[in-house]
């Protein structure tokens, strides 16, 4: 056997700490790697991904021995989520989920677009009016029919929207040249992060979740402040290395229901920049992420193709199949 066909185990000591409360410790783990030389930070994620655990804050790895042995089939170790972006694969309860006619669920994501409405403090709330009565219409049709014309005025960054690359980047694609399979019928992934008791969305809260060619949607638990003064200040948001992971592993989208998914003090919107800079769509403002189960559900976010835009409102929902609803 070669050098290079030689297989390598780690015995380590791991000391873990959760975003929401609580710690595990393990002494004389045993975990497959791919050579001796893995660095401690590689040995903790790879840690994370094989347990699967969640809403981790900090892994500190110690008394390490590199071993070589034949691979036990460690989970998450061999390069999953890898692949590329192209292939897609495939419950919840509520008053605004119902069936579709082909007997799937259907989950509304997004949050409705009222007159006056504030979405992101200081931006103006949508003017909602009619451009064509019912009354004036009946000097138009014939006796006893009338139609009615609405009229509405709004920054494209109003309600549920998506950010496209030309949101952030003058060369990237608007609505209008965005492929429609980057927001549309994707495999869908919840990371749920709504007990953490900080408001960065790190790495380590990713891990353990395959996103590679997926709509990643991360589930906050911001939206229940919606429509109050509170929603506008100290929401959750994504970390830079966060985003890089992301971008790494090749995520289709990703969403979050919270008001941005940048850290809005931060001037450099490095969730933004990384993701569109990547051609990764943006959906911000989801809500209702509760009502999702953590994976086997299509997600959809479909903005109008409009030229010279980079940012549109979208009716986001989510189908999933009667036999995969959540419990």
């Amino acid at each position: 056997m070669s050098e290079n066909d030689e297989q390598w185990r780690v015995r380590f000591d791991a000391e873990v700490t959760f975003g929401n409360g609580g710690g595990l410790q393990t002494r004389g783990f045993l975990l497959d790697v791919p050579g001796p030389e893995i660095g401690d930070a590689e040995l903790a994620e790879l840690f994370v991904r094989h347990l699967g655990l969640l809403m981790v804050d900090t892994v500190r790895v110690s008394g390490r021995e590199a071993v070589r042995e034949p691979h036990k089939g460690s989970r998450g170790t061999g390069g999953e989520g890898r692949r590329t972006a192209d292939g897609t694969e495939s419950g919840a309860r509520g008053s605004d989920a119902e069936r579709g006619r082909d007997g799937r669920r259907i989950v509304d994501l997004s949050h409705t677009i009222r007159h006056g409405m504030t979405t992101y403090p200081g931006l103006p709330g949508p003017e909602i009016g009619e451009h064509l009565t019912r009354e004036a219409s009946r000097d138009h049709y014939a006796p006893g029919t009338e139609f009615a014309i609405g009229r509405i005025t709004m920054v494209s960054n109003t309600g549920t929207y998506l950010d496209s690359p030309f949101h952030r980047f003058g060369g990237g694609h608007d609505l209008a040249g965005l492929p429609i399979g980057t927001f549309a019928d994707l495999d869908g992934v919840v990371v749920r992060v709504h007990d953490a008791g900080g408001r960065a969305v790190d790495r380590a809260a990713l891990l353990p979740y395959d996103v590679t060619g997926r709509a990643v949607l991360i589930h906050t638990g911001w939206d229940r402040h919606w429509g109050t003064e509170r929603y506008g200040h100290g929401h959750p948001y994504l970390t830079a290395d966060a985003v890089a992971w992301l971008v790494d592993r090749r995520a289709a989208l990703v969403g979050i229901d919270s008001l941005n998914i940048d850290d809005t003090d931060d001037g450099t919107r490095p969730a933004h920049t990384g993701l569109l800079a990547a051609g990764i769509p943006v959906v911000e403002h989801l809500r209702g992420l509760d009502r999702l189960p953590p994976q086997g559900f299509r997600f959809h976010a479909a903005p109008p193709p409009v030229e010279g835009m980079g940012t549109f409102p979208v009716r986001a929902y989510a189908l999933l199949d009667a036999a995969d609803e959540a419990g």
